[in-house]
């Protein structure tokens, strides 16, 4: 399943806005994340009630549990056919194949693969946080830890920074979906993320999708903006 350059993050508690947002950006070849602030709001309902129609959906929930309530959560959600969905790596082994094996009960009777992905460390963090939370080891090994696990849970691929990629990329091989938050066009300020990286420079580095929000959703026109983001990545 290819997926888009760019997933647009519709990160908003407004129905409304949300749903103005996608439609403003449909046609423009980007795809739509959805996270935590709109699906805690709104559930699954809400998802169906946006009609995305063909517009590739990452549904970025970030799972992290025990295994038995993940394999729950994953196969309450499988239904909605998103592109892509996400656990936290951090959760294990056990809790990433169980993940894996609700999201293949049923997937026969369903129109679309879902790719199932692992978040490695957060780009919010760095090796302070880390070191702050008692994890010695240096982020950037950690990563590549997370990584593997993931790819031995048989995991599609993880969320990681853009400075992680190469290594990833390294570890477990080119295949293996990279999708890259963190990701700021030059000028824009970069937010709560601290390790960030321009998206061409991010695709160079060989991310499978780019996570891009306030430049898109905060632009006069996010079609426009959205497209000329698309076409900066494929020149």
């Amino acid at each position: 399943m290819s997926l888009p350059p760019i997933f647009a993050a519709i990160d908003t508690a407004d129905f409304d806005h949300a749903r103005q947002l996608i439609n403003a950006v449909k046609g423009s070849g980007v795809g739509i994340k959805l996270g935590l602030e709109f699906f805690n709001k709104f559930g699954p309902q809400g998802v169906k009630d946006l009609n995305l129609g063909d517009l590739p959906l990452f549904l970025d929930l970030k799972y992290h549990d025990i295994p038995n309530t993940v394999a729950g959560a994953v196969r309450s959600i499988a239904g909605l056919e998103p592109d892509v969905l996400n656990v936290h790596a951090g959760g294990g082994l056990a809790m990433m194949k169980a993940a894996k094996e609700a999201l293949a009960e049923g997937a026969a009777a369903r129109t679309k693969t879902t790719q199932l992905i692992a978040v490695t460390i957060l780009t919010s963090l760095d090796d302070e946080d880390l070191a702050m939370i008692g994890q010695q080891t240096p982020l950037n090994e950690q990563v590549v830890r997370l990584a593997s696990l993931t790819k031995k849970a048989g995991l599609d691929g993880v969320v990681c920074s853009p400075h992680d990629i190469a290594a990833i990329n390294t570890a477990c091989g080119a295949n293996f979906t990279t999708i890259v938050p963190g990701v700021r066009p030059a000028g824009v300020e970069s937010g709560d993320q601290k390790r960030i990286m321009t998206p061409e420079k991010a695709m160079a580095e060989g991310a499978t999708s780019l996570v891009i929000g306030r430049a898109i959703t905060s632009a006069q026109d996010p079609k426009a903006a959205a497209r000329q983001l698309v076409a900066s990545l494929q020149g």
